[in-house]
């Protein structure tokens, strides 16, 4: 059987492997590149529009990444973190967009206002704060807040009408926030892909084995679902960027880094409305704060989303208990990933997410109408019929190994690479596709080092995301510039 020779071996077909290729391809014509994926085609798990919570997530609305402090400040380092990150993928898109490799930005980028919601007094203390906080920095200053009904009436129509009238209610918003069909983006930028040369897609086609031979290049081994042809690939660099099915990946390719490592799926769940005449009245995303024990990524919100070309609502996440690692994944994933190296942490965190644990299960028995109750709490006059429930994508959440060998369960994203950077994983979910970008980047510094310290790489980079190497953090007039080009560019300003 003849091996097939690349330079860069892509498993996944999501916006993290998409994302990666395209770099590479922008900062290298010549590498030889292959991506592999185990659907028939691309973007259709983690990455879909119906899977990805797809809020752009730029750090204008989600409260959970802003913790009050035990002091009751309100830590905004976070939200700052991933706004920036954030911008870093704006920007990348912009240039594709501008050099036509990306169609109209339309296509998978539309401008939809970021709001949060509260009511209650104790709720509305804590919104006014945060908002002191977060405007009184650069990257948040055209942030509004308001208690006015008035107000409230524009912003949110479907939220405040025949809400009780002596209920205190406050809202923020950022009117630049943006609905991302993550979906469609990234089989946008597959589709340029395969249309360059040194460029293969192998659709159907899982990955049953990788192993690191002794020169140091990777054997992968993929079989094609269609016609039961095994192929042998070998590359010199390997990105697992296959959502929930990375870790079994990274577990399989022996790494002393993949050590400890386990995961903790969880599923999605959200409601659904089509109806044009509701549809048509709300234009922006509304979120609240998350209940007690509630999961980061379980914040609720009532989102106007463009799916495929089409505009609908979607209210959730309600999150779920799972032991898929994949939405089209297997029952016995999560058992498969028990290990020797991980088995303690993961008892470690069973033990004492106990009340989590419970707190999923009560989500999966939830009744429609239940769902539909939580609804009203951002739009009263919602009806049981109008409304449909449909599955959301797989999570799989990181947990990590502890210096006293217990474990802790993570929220965020990680990249796991080996030390002669030949390998590389992404793993976790929130933010995650919103700042993927930022996280190739990470990815190319960590394992091509070389390359990215030479005057051609380092030229490329500046021109594909043009504050590589600064903190728009801490360089108010850098972003102001860059912030100016990409919603100029992407038609979000």
């Amino acid at each position: 059987m003849a091996v097939r020779q690349a330079d860069v071996v892509l498993v996944g077909g999501g916006v993290m492997s998409a994302t990666l290729g395209m770099m590479l391809r922008q900062l290298d014509p010549s590498l030889d590149i292959v991506m592999v994926e185990r659907l028939d085609h691309v973007a259709h798990e983690s990455t879909d529009g119906w899977n990805n919570a797809g809020t752009g997530h730029a750090g204008y609305c989600q409260l959970n990444h802003t913790p009050e402090t035990d002091d009751g400040d309100v830590a905004i380092e976070r939200a700052l973190q991933i706004n920036a990150q954030f911008e870093v993928s704006l920007q990348l898109w912009s240039y594709l967009v501008e050099q036509g490799i990306l169609p109209e930005p339309t296509r998978f980028i539309n401008r939809t206002p970021h709001q949060n919601f509260v009511w209650g007094e104790k709720d509305v203390a804590f919104l006014k704060h945060w908002f002191e906080r977060l405007s009184a920095h650069h990257q948040f200053r055209e942030m509004e807040y308001t208690e006015s009904r008035k107000d409230l009436e524009e912003w949110m129509p479907l939220v405040v009408k025949n809400r009780d009238p002596m209920q205190r209610v406050a809202a923020t918003r950022i009117r630049h926030g943006s609905d991302v069909d993550f979906g469609s983006l990234t089989r946008n930028m597959v589709k340029w892909l395969e249309t360059q040369p040194n460029f293969e897609l192998m659709t159907a086609c899982p990955v049953h084995y990788i192993d690191q031979r002794d020169n140091g290049r990777w054997k992968v081994r993929v079989k094609n679902q269609k016609t039961g042809e095994l192929i042998k690939l070998e590359a010199g660099f390997v990105f697992l960027g296959a959502g929930g099915g990375a870790l079994p990946l990274l577990q399989k390719s022996g790494i002393d880094e993949a050590r400890g490592y386990g995961g903790f799926p969880v599923s999605g769940q959200w409601l659904v409305c089509r109806k044009p005449d509701i549809v048509e009245q709300h234009h922006s995303k509304v979120y609240g704060k998350a209940p007690i024990g509630a999961l980061p990524m379980s914040v609720p919100h009532l989102d106007a989303r463009i799916i495929n070309g089409e505009p609908v609502l979607l209210f959730g996440p309600f999150a779920g208990f799972t032991t898929r690692f994949l939405k089209q994944g297997s029952v016995l994933d999560l058992f498969g990933s028990l290990k020797p190296t991980n088995l303690k942490p993961m008892l470690s965190v069973s033990k004492s997410n106990m009340d989590l644990t419970r707190y999923l299960i009560g989500e999966v028995f939830q009744s429609h109408p239940d769902r539909v109750e939580s609804l009203r709490n951002f739009f009263p006059d919602a009806r049981e019929e109008d409304w449909q429930l449909r599955m959301a994508g797989q999570r799989v959440q990181i947990i990590k190994q502890l210096d006293n060998g217990g474990g802790k369960l993570e929220f965020g994203t990680k990249i796991v690479a080996a030390k002669d950077g030949t390998l590389a994983a992404l793993l976790g979910a929130s933010p995650g596709a919103s700042t993927a970008a930022n996280a190739m980047i990470s990815v190319i510094e960590r394992c091509f080092p070389e390359k990215i310290r030479t005057p051609q790489w380092q030229e490329r980079m500046k021109e594909l995301v043009p504050s590589y190497g600064h903190s728009l953090v801490n360089d108010e007039a850098l972003l102001t510039n860059v912030r100016e080009r990409t919603l100029s560019i992407l038609k979000l300003g």
